[in-house]
């Protein structure tokens, strides 16, 4: 049976990767049928290459693909195969943000405090007003 594997190559760290058609039970870094892509995840950005018709042709003829190929195979589908990460603040930053918040939100909370602070005095300083 034929399958549509990945082929390591690269120095040991640094892989990168061959999309090849081979022996279901032949070594992975053997030889193989045909090369159809190839996928360096280390480089910055992540490289995927592939053949989508040799790719067909091969499943045509009953190659089945590995759940890494098919699922590298969907990502090379989409158009966008690694989309960028969102990047995430520092410790720092984050810190200093709820610093600033906090120090906003006292600042509305003051005047709002002082108000009826006033408000509690002038009703203690009223004479009582005794009915008799």
């Amino acid at each position: 049976m034929l399958k549509i594997k990945l082929a390591r190559f690269g120095r040991r760290g640094q892989p990168h990767y061959r999309i090849v058609i081979n022996e279901a039970r032949d070594k992975r870094d053997g030889q193989y049928v045909e090369a159809i892509g190839t996928y360096a995840p280390t480089q910055t950005p992540k490289i995927l290459d592939i053949n989508t018709e040799r790719y067909s042709f091969w499943l045509e003829k009953g190659a089945q693909p590995t759940d890494t190929v098919a699922n590298l195979f969907g990502r090379f589908k989409s158009g966008n195969p690694f989309p960028a990460h969102k990047a995430q603040p520092s410790r720092k930053v984050v810190a200093k943000q709820k610093a600033e918040a906090e120090a906003a939100a006292q600042a509305k909370v003051e005047p709002a405090v002082a108000a009826a602070e006033t408000a509690i005095k002038s009703v203690a300083s009223e004479p009582e007003v005794s009915e008799k």
